[in-house]
């Protein structure tokens, strides 16, 4: 079906964004995205226009909130360039918000969140999604996808918390999980046991929010805040990794900027770190 966007949506910027592992570019121009049992392929077609390959109703329910659509993207880059209006770092945010032009804050499954950026500790994002995919190969369900005019697919998807509730730390050798083995084995145990509850999790303040996932060996400030803004979509959390702790350093004078900015400060992140990822390579 033919899908039209009046506002910023670059399909490669979001899979290259570093929220996200599974979604892929698997031929030129047409990507791949899964959400739970639903797989959706989708091409630019023409400006503002794409070819999706869902009926309506799936994409109303499933992906409009997927990929955030009911946000004005272009509205909050509009408040970036205003706040950064007459300050000395006013180019370094406008550059930012012009390179990631088109990202937008995925709306993801909070299991897959948490397991994923507990794998992302001291990793670069290729050897991420490595570790994700096996994972799914392992233990996730095995579905054949029959896309029109190619021939079936096998897709794995992400496991469910049943899926690999039992697991064993040898159950998790051979993934890249290294040192992160117990830490996802602990993280799967507090889920399954119901001592993290992702309904429960939705209803609590940001800040009770990260606490309460902190209660899992191996999980931070920073992979809490992962999960608060790419799962519970609380875009004034700011995730500090080493791309971000560097712009602060090297690009702010030191200065926590995302705090000052504060309403949407998650989203001014994703900008900057991927301006920032992206330019050092």
């Amino acid at each position: 079906m033919e899908i039209k966007i009046n506002d910023d949506f670059d399909l490669k910027k979001i899979v290259d964004s570093g929220q996200c592992f599974r979604p892929r570019e698997i031929e030129a121009g047409v990507f791949r995205f899964i959400v739970g049992e639903n797989i959706l392929h989708i091409s630019k077609r023409d400006e503002n226009l794409f070819d999706a390959d869902c009926d309506e109703e799936t994409w109303k329910n499933v992906w409009e909130n997927y990929f955030d659509l009911s946000t004005n993207y272009a509205g909050i880059r509009r408040d970036i360039e205003n706040f950064a209006a007459g300050k000395p770092y006013e180019k370094i945010l406008r550059d930012s918000t012009e390179f990631g032009k088109g990202i937008r804050i995925l709306r993801q499954d909070p299991f897959e969140i948490l397991i994923s950026f507990i794998i992302s500790q001291r990793k670069n994002i290729p050897a991420i999604r490595s570790s994700v995919e096996k994972i799914c190969e392992r233990f996730g369900q095995l579905i054949t996808f029959e896309r029109a005019g190619h021939s079936p697919e096998e897709i794995y998807l992400f496991p469910r918390v049943e899926d690999i509730a039992d697991a064993t730390l040898e159950d998790l050798s051979g993934l890249g999980l290294s040192y992160r083995k117990p830490y996802v084995q602990e993280a799967v145990e507090k889920v399954a046991s119901g001592a993290i509850d992702f309904e429960e999790l939705g209803t609590f303040s940001d800040k009770d929010m990260t606490e309460e996932l902190k209660i899992i060996n191996g999980v931070g400030d920073k992979i809490a805040n992962c999960v608060a803004l790419f799962a519970y979509h609380r875009v004034d959390r700011v995730p500090i990794d080493i791309w971000i702790r560097r712009a602060i350093e090297e690009d702010f004078g030191g200065e926590n900027i995302f705090a000052q900015f504060g309403k949407n400060a998650g989203i001014l992140q994703q900008y900057i770190f991927y301006r920032k990822r992206s330019k050092k390579r």
